[in-house]
């Protein structure tokens, strides 16, 4: 056992195995899931990016807050931003399959960014990610459009209420220093 663990080593120093196959994920980040479409998400892809998730509805009155997610992302990807979106219907505001929030998210707002499929984000139910999202910054989802900001280093989480605009300079204040 050991000479394989010293081949992908010297395999990985060569440049022949990303970095990431030799370390771990960092816990916050060690979540797979599905997106919209069905495709496998692992959010371990994510580890070394500044990661903006927030909990969407497809029929909320902050709906239009996905035109200045989908503007960040486009603008800030090439310089580490993952805008990651996780529709809910936990308030009631969410249309009924992926599919239908996949194709609204796309035709009215244009969005590329990664969207999760339908999951729960608060209370008992939500899903593992949210759950570890709420006990590290005590404060989870309340409405829609609650944002999670994460840094680079896949443990330092911001926390920002629906009301804040994702382009907010409360956010832009945590985002911009960890842009490349």
């Amino acid at each position: 056992m050991i000479p394989i663990i010293r081949s992908m080593v010297a395999l990985c120093a060569l440049g022949v195995l990303p970095a990431a196959a030799s370390a771990a994920c960092p816990a916050l980040l060690n979540h797979q899931m599905k997106t919209l479409d069905g495709k496998p998400l692992d959010l371990c892809q994510f580890e070394g990016k500044a990661v903006l998730v927030v909990n969407t509805a497809s029929k909320c009155g902050h709906t239009p807050q996905f035109e200045k997610l989908e503007g960040m992302y486009k603008q800030y990807k090439d310089k580490g931003l993952v805008v990651l979106g996780f529709p809910s219907n936990d308030f009631r505001q969410e249309l009924a399959t992926n599919q239908e929030v996949g194709d609204f998210c796309r035709m009215t707002y244009g969005v590329q960014f990664p969207m999760a499929e339908k999951t729960s984000v608060t209370g008992d139910g939500a899903n593992p990610f949210f759950k570890s999202l709420a006990q590290q910054t005590l404060d989870p989802p309340t409405w829609n459009f609650h944002k999670y900001l994460i840094a680079p280093d896949g443990k330092t989480v911001y926390s920002f209420a629906t009301p804040v605009a994702p382009d907010s300079p409360q956010v832009m204040a945590k985002l911009q220093p960890m842009l490349k």
